[in-house]
């Protein structure tokens, strides 16, 4: 038996809850992983408290991501005692994910815990650390470098956005972080940012085309945020689209585009190729401070994820929720 995070939907209602599963009731797979870590992240909190409809069977076990090690496998690139990290395909969605202290999964899902990194330190990252550097590589393969100008990152105090935030800063560029919490300010400099900005600026309906600013953008927020960083894109700007946490719609106009010539790439970490999240993972370990990571993190044990989902859609969680699946 081992303790996880069920979602049950019936007759008699959709609820999350905490309880004790039989192994054998694991969903398919060719690698058994006992989790060490997980984390809570804005799928996560759709999840558990179902105000997006994200799961798509039932019972699920949520959690798109997990850190642990391997105790049986019938994959070839994986051996009892390795270890490994899992980022979304569906995990969580469709099949049992690492709110859990076991999951069996498919070994091509897996990638190796990046020596750099303990399992803690690779849940402090997560899905939203490692989108976010899938978000820089984005930017760095429309020629965007530090000379460039400005780079502008909304959503900046949720997960995704203080990654982004770091690692930019790391790399060199100026920083501009847009945020609805003034009182994040101070955490937003010590990652790297230069200067802060209301997300009120970026969050209402907007003209067309705006004032040139951004060099380039690191969207996590979509809807009207998204369409007035485009239209204040600079020429040949470049914004990397990876979230929607005002909205799924994108109220925005051509003029950007064919006036200005920017490009607007999305970013899915979700079903992305396995050279993609190695070539993620090592630039993690090359450009990101593992002492940010505590900066931006904090821990809580599994019973308390439940609750703190709801915190989490609110916009009430600073930086990372990593999951003690083992307390």
């Amino acid at each position: 038996m081992f303790k996880a995070i069920r979602i049950d939907k019936d007759e008699a209602g959709y609820r999350a809850a905490l309880t004790e599963l039989d192994e054998g009731a694991l969903p398919e797979g060719d690698v058994m992983v006992d989790v060490a870590y997980s984390t809570l992240n804005y799928k996560d909190g759709l999840a558990i408290t179902g105000t997006n409809p994200v799961v798509r069977r039932f019972p699920m076990v949520p959690g798109i991501d997990l850190a642990g090690t391997v105790t049986h496998s019938g994959h070839p690139e994986y051996q009892r005692g390795d270890q490994v990290v899992l980022n979304g395909w569906g995990v969580g969605e469709v099949h049992w994910g690492g709110l859990a202290q076991k999951a069996r999964l498919k070994g091509d899902w897996l990638v190796p815990l990046p020596a750099a990194f303990s399992p803690r330190q690779a849940m402090a990252i997560g899905t939203a650390g490692y989108t976010a550097m899938l978000c820089v590589l984005v930017l760095e393969r429309h020629g965007v470098t530090p000379g460039w100008g400005e780079v502008l990152v909304t959503g900046a105090a949720g997960g995704v956005g203080s990654v982004a935030v770091a690692v930019l800063a790391r790399l060199g560029y100026t920083v501009v972080a847009s945020t609805g919490r003034p009182a994040e300010a101070d955490y937003l400099k010590k990652l790297g940012a230069s200067a802060i900005i209301d997300r009120a600026e970026l969050s209402a309906p907007g003209k067309p085309l705006g004032k040139e600013r951004w060099a380039a953008a690191v969207d996590t927020v979509g809807s009207h945020t998204l369409a007035n960083v485009c239209a204040s894109l600079r020429y040949r700007g470049v914004v990397a689209a990876c979230g929607l946490a005002q909205g799924m719609d994108l109220p925005a106009s051509v003029a950007p585009f064919i006036l200005r010539g920017v490009t607007l790439a999305g970013v899915d970490s979700v079903m992305c190729p396995r050279p993609d999240r190695l070539q993620a993972w090592e630039r993690l370990a090359r450009d990101l401070d593992p002492a940010l990571l505590e900066v931006m993190t904090r821990e809580v044990g599994l019973s308390e994820a439940i609750p703190l989902a709801g915190e989490l859609l609110a916009g009430r969680v600073r930086g990372r929720l990593v999951v003690d699946v083992n307390r």
